[in-house]
């Protein structure tokens, strides 16, 4: 079986690729699809994923919602760790920790990034760091994950 990262290389190489692979994604895990991602890079230790600014993803002050920007940092961490892990290892979210550093008023980008590196066997917790940035560039939020990661049942 394909992990995320290969199927997102082979069908991000066509027209609207990208685009397919982020509504796919939500088929998959429907929550995600209340952001509207599109996921503009997947690869084993780094995923990039874009929301545009608008109103169904605003708070009462209309700002891009904390939780939206969550979503985001929850989906590029998941993917990223998924195209990221040997075959036979499965990971869960365990927590959070955000950091909200200012307001969110524009489109955002989220970007998991690390450098992993899992023996076969792994057992524990995994921290992977995210940051949310806005359309200047400037980190709007920063978010701790911590994936618990386990070898697959059997069977």
């Amino acid at each position: 079986m394909a992990t995320p990262a290969q199927l997102f290389q082979s069908i991000s190489r066509y027209p609207m690729g990208a685009r397919l692979f982020s509504l796919a994604v939500t088929r998959r895990a429907p929550y995600f699809a209340s952001i509207s991602p599109l996921v503009r890079e997947l690869r084993p230790g780094r995923c990039e994923v874009l929301v545009r600014n608008r109103r169904a993803v605003h708070n009462h002050i209309g700002t891009v919602h904390a939780i939206a920007m969550c979503n985001m940092c929850e989906l590029a961490g998941g993917l990223m760790i998924d195209s990221s892990l040997p075959r036979g290892l499965r990971w869960i979210p365990k927590g959070m920790t955000v950091r909200y550093l200012k307001k969110a008023e524009t489109d955002l980008s989220a970007l998991a990034e690390a450098a992993l590196d899992f023996p076969p066997d792994f057992r524990g917790d995994v921290v992977l760091p995210v940051q949310v940035r806005d359309s200047a560039g400037q980190v709007v939020m920063e978010a701790d994950i911590t994936m618990y990661v386990s070898p697959k049942k059997s069977g």
